[in-house]
């Protein structure tokens, strides 16, 4: 919860001056500790879906402990589902029409698979930007991951993704680029962020647009950005959500989808993630999983169990931090009927004050 400018000590405007959150005691007084609800639009496939709803529901449960959060799964027509993930969702998440009605205080798009090289010709591009065009009008912010952020930037900005010669696939170092921005206040200067896509918008092309751009790596590219009002809407290219096995999950399906016949080329390490170890364990399972393929034979089991203590989650404090910031300045903006997007007297415009 923020600090309260109860006297006129100078240490309070430096610390706004910094980005911190001060709140005058007018402002202070008009706040009431409630719940939130908060909507998770999950476009992922079967194989994931319920672990992304894990993976979202973590890092918003780690946030502000005084705050009772609500959230709302959800998603839309257009993508493609097993009759064990469609019972999943008719039993468990709610219709887009009900969301609508009762109204959300933030919104999380989740990433999709696509099947076509042209985002807008996906079944699930108009359903979804049906969503996002309710939320940007009833809604206090949108946090779009991955595809989410391709699709809206390409929607909102017409920028188009590019795609990138290799996969981008691993965990990178990043930097701060705007150190003020109160949904970078009090992170780490420089952490790690998972990443997995082979598509990227590049951070000139965002900044021409008028978007802001606060974590940047020199080897992934944009990680975080924000749309020009500075809130409404939060873009992730990487992956913060992820847990520390989720690319060990994702090279294991690469290694089925060679070993099948899917793609011709036997998959490459995810950058910075193995150590020297790993990488020898999975080298001598290359070995086998060629020799099987050859040879026609059955696949030994993938050595998970042998490398499980030596993968590291470097970024998920990191995470935790930036979804405390984002939800801490939804619950500090957005009124108290999650109908509207906003208390009295802020600017949609620019709703932080910057």
């Amino acid at each position: 919860m923020p600090l309260i400018a109860h006297t006129n000590l100078p240490t309070f405007q430096r610390l706004r001056e910094a980005g911190e959150e001060i709140l005058d005691p007018e402002r202070a007084s008009k706040q009431n500790i409630r719940e939130m609800h908060i909507g998770l639009l999950n476009m992922m496939p079967d194989a994931a879906l319920e672990a992304t709803e894990r993976q979202f529901f973590r890092l918003v449960g780690a946030c502000n402990q005084i705050v009772q959060f609500h959230i709302h799964p959800f998603t839309i027509d257009g993508l493609e589902r097993g009759p064990q993930a469609q019972a999943h969702i008719d039993k468990y998440y709610e219709p887009f029409e009900k969301i609508k009605q009762d109204g959300l205080d933030a919104l999380i798009i989740s990433g999709a698979n696509v099947t076509h090289p042209s985002l807008p010709d996906e079944d699930f591009w108009q359903p979804l930007m049906e969503v996002f065009s309710w939320a940007k009008e009833n809604v206090t912010s949108i946090l779009c991951s991955c595809l989410a952020t391709h699709a809206v930037i390409q929607y909102c900005y017409g920028i188009k993704r590019t795609r990138l010669p290799a996969k981008r696939w691993g965990v990178f170092s990043h930097k701060l680029i705007d150190r003020s921005h109160p949904l970078v206040s009090e992170i780490n200067t420089r952490f790690d962020v998972p990443h997995s896509r082979f598509n990227e918008i590049f951070q000139g092309d965002m900044e021409q647009q008028g978007l802001k751009v606060l974590v940047a790596s020199k080897e992934a590219g944009v990680h975080l950005a924000v749309s020009p009002d500075g809130f409404r809407i939060v873009f992730f290219q990487g992956h913060p959500e992820y847990d520390d096995i989720s690319l060990l999950k994702e090279y294991k399906r690469e290694i089925m989808r060679f070993y099948h016949g899917e793609i011709s080329d036997y998959p490459p390490f995810p950058e910075n993630y193995f150590n020297a170890f790993v990488q020898q364990v999975f080298t001598s399972y290359e070995r086998q999983v060629r020799s099987a393929k050859q040879n026609g034979q059955k696949l030994v089991e993938f050595p998970e169990n042998l490398v499980l203590e030596h993968l590291d989650n470097t970024w998920r404090d990191t995470a935790k931090a930036v979804f405390n910031n984002w939800l801490g300045k939804v619950y500090k903006l957005t009124n108290e009927d999650r109908r509207l997007p906003f208390m009295e007297g802020i600017d949609p415009d620019n709703p932080l004050g910057l």
